[in-house]
């Protein structure tokens, strides 16, 4: 069985290799990125969607594999976008990168 956990879930998940090249996206990625091309952004490199200071930072991401957090707001709209290292056998992938809309009034708990 094949278990795609990302296809449908309701975030947009895009994932590249470790030179940044897309290798796969989530149905809601592909909606979120349509005016760019959408599914067709696969096989190319995300650092050219990315203007300055954000390439820079996407480059520093693929060459240190670490991660990146951060909330942006674009058309009255939250979101927090999670950009974060992948592994497998323990060998760098690539980046994975999660675009999740907040809601406005986001609860937020302190816990002991």
């Amino acid at each position: 069985m094949n278990f795609d956990w990302a296809k449908e879930v309701p975030y947009a998940v895009t994932i590249c290799d470790p030179i940044g090249i897309i290798i796969d996206m989530n149905d809601r990625s592909a909606l979120t990125f349509e005016t760019d091309g959408g599914r067709k952004l696969i096989g190319t490199n995300l650092l050219d969607c990315h203007p300055e200071p954000a390439r820079s930072k996407v480059v520093e991401l693929l060459r240190e594999q670490k991660s990146n957090t951060y909330t942006i707001e674009k058309k009255g709209v939250k979101k927090i976008i999670v950009q974060t290292p992948w592994f497998e056998n323990g060998k760098f992938g690539g980046l994975v990168e999660l675009s999740i809309v907040l809601p406005g009034n986001m609860p937020h708990f302190i816990r002991g």
